[in-house]
């Protein structure tokens, strides 16, 4: 059997890792420069603060925007610093923490949202048409389906 990938893959994939190394640059070049922190404390705000009664697990939050283990604590680290969430001992488990969006973090997040909008839409949206965007979420989505 023969485990190598076809050069179409292969292309295909490192152009996948290019591109989203690039516009993820180019979102955060537009955050920074609006004066905003990085885009991972807008995933992470965002994941809290769409959750019931905006609390989370921080496991949760882990499994949602697919950081590692040690980025996220460090960040939750810095976000509570930032007075941005509480973390808070799970009453299932007592073992586990829950974040807790506060009405700072919760600003923040909508703030930052028209600048993150507008980034996709000029690096990515305006580049694509609404079917082509559609044909992508869709091929995207078979290569995370389980």
């Amino acid at each position: 059997m023969n485990d190598t990938p076809a050069p179409a893959v292969i292309e295909a994939w490192a152009s996948l890792v290019r591109t989203e190394k690039a516009l993820v640059d180019k979102v955060e070049e537009r955050l920074k420069r609006e004066g905003f922190p990085p885009l991972d404390w807008y995933h992470v705000l965002y994941e809290v603060d769409r959750s019931p009664h905006g609390m989370l697990k921080q496991s949760g939050v882990q499994d949602r925007t697919q950081l590692a283990q040690y980025n996220v604590c460090r960040l939750v680290d810095r976000l509570e610093r930032e007075g941005l969430v509480e973390r808070r001992q799970c009453t299932q488990d007592g073992r586990s923490n829950v974040l807790v969006i506060t009405a700072k973090g919760r600003e923040l997040r909508r703030s930052m949202w028209p600048v993150y909008a507008a980034a996709i839409d000029e690096h990515f949206g305006a580049r694509l048409t609404p079917e082509e965007a559609q044909q992508l979420a869709g091929l995207l989505a078979k290569l995370v389906a389980t």
